[in-house]
């Protein structure tokens, strides 16, 4: 069961989300709160797997929420959910430790395979904000000569690409037939090779090299 923290300053909205993320799709919303301010203290009381950020709410908005839980020692990671394609709001939750950006109205199996893959350790863009994302990571990647994917084998390109889509490494095991054990060496050995620093600068390579395409899905 994934364990879900509901973070809007709307009902109507959390509402919504907690008629899709439903136990009988294995979620459990185990609390909600209207702004970003006590967020930490939901968090290290509540235990959540993932939690669903707002980014815009009165008080401690969704940004501001986001680097807090950056600060702990073992932060959930936070899927953001807007009604905004604000290319500085989306920049700033990508450096204030987002994993996943998704907006609202997105259909319903969407948010869910969102959440899955955030709560999983994979990252999540929905398309329409995907060109922002790989903006904001290129203006800090390390020079392109470092990132050459004639390092990588024929598997671990296989791989990279399952990780650009957005896969947990439980996910690109049973895709690919591998024991979850595997992905992760080879997961290991592309990131050390490309010198990525985490999975959402893998999912930025992913594309940039093209092996995908933004839209692309699984």
């Amino acid at each position: 069961m994934i364990r879900v923290l509901l973070v809007d300053d709307q009902e109507l909205i959390r509402a919504g989300l907690r008629g899709i993320l439903r136990t009988r799709f294995g979620f459990e919303v185990v609390g909600e709160l209207g702004d970003g301010s006590e967020v930490v203290r939901a968090v290290q009381e509540l235990a959540p797997s993932v939690v669903v950020m707002d980014v815009r709410m009165p008080g401690t908005d969704g940004i501001v929420a986001t680097r807090m839980l950056s600060a702990l020692d073992d932060p959930p990671p936070v899927l953001v959910l807007t009604t905004f394609e604000d290319d500085e709001v989306l920049a700033a939750a990508l450096r204030a430790g987002a994993a996943g950006f998704l907006l609202k109205g997105v259909p319903a199996e969407d948010l869910q395979r969102a959440v899955r893959a955030v709560a999983e350790g994979g990252a999540w863009l929905d398309p329409a904000v995907t060109a922002t994302v790989l903006a904001t990571y290129r203006d800090g990647a390390p020079p392109s000569s470092s990132r050459e994917l004639d390092v990588l084998t024929s598997r671990e390109r296989e791989v990279l690409a399952l990780v650009g889509a957005g896969l947990s490494n439980g996910e690109i095991a049973e895709r690919l037939t591998l024991s979850a054990g595997t992905v992760k060496t080879h997961v290991g050995h592309l990131f050390a090779k490309l010198q990525l620093r985490d999975r959402a600068a893998a999912v930025v390579l992913a594309f940039d090299s093209g092996l995908l395409r933004p839209g692309d899905r699984p």
